[in-house]
């Protein structure tokens, strides 16, 4: 599915997006960088072992070896893969305490802002925080696709695409677009 926003494509695709040829992917990152499973894990195995020093240097330089607060975004190279840039993010662990809309809001949103200041003009997404961090997925599609729509309304970008792990969550995500876009 795809829809155009002042000028800005938005595509809903089911794929591993660890292949994806855009300027940047986005980790769905552990506060620690260091790698973990889930998409994590597979952007690190994707990119190479230059991943995992280039983030470890990050946080010994920009961090002080401290975690990545949940909300915020950093960017590192792409190493092995087709991308030329990841960005890591670190999604809400869901505990239904009225806040995680806000920071996986945050995700999005801080994602795009990096990559429009590095001059990007493409991204893709997994869906941040619905695997082991327990974000209802219902519930974070419908975050995530109103914050992507609402910055790309006021900013020229180009092409977010929302790269989604299985057929089920492609359905809710193109339900959720449906909404977001009539509304």
């Amino acid at each position: 599915m795809r829809t155009e926003i002042n000028g800005n494509q938005v595509e809903l695709m089911t794929g591993d997006i660890t292949r994806q040829q855009t300027d940047a992917i986005v980790n769905a990152a552990n506060g620690s960088l260091l790698g973990g499973g889930g998409v994590d894990g597979a952007i690190h195995r994707a990119a190479g072992p230059d991943l995992l020093e280039e983030c470890k240097q990050l946080r010994k330089d920009f961090l002080n070896n401290e975690y990545l607060p949940t909300g915020e975004a950093v960017l590192t190279k792409g190493y092995q893969l087709p991308a030329g840039y990841v960005m890591h993010t670190v999604g809400p662990v869901w505990s239904n305490s009225g806040n995680e809309p806000g920071l996986l809001a945050n995700c999005y949103q801080n994602s795009l802002k990096l990559a429009k200041d590095k001059n990007l003009s493409s991204i893709s997404f997994p869906s941040i925080s619905t695997g082991v961090y327990g974000y209802p997925i219902e519930k974070a599609a419908s975050v995530a696709l109103e914050t992507i729509i609402e910055f790309l309304q006021d900013h020229h970008f180009g092409k977010v695409i929302m790269t989604l792990f299985s057929e089920q969550d492609y359905q809710v995500y193109s339900r959720a677009l449906k909404r977001v876009i009539s509304d």
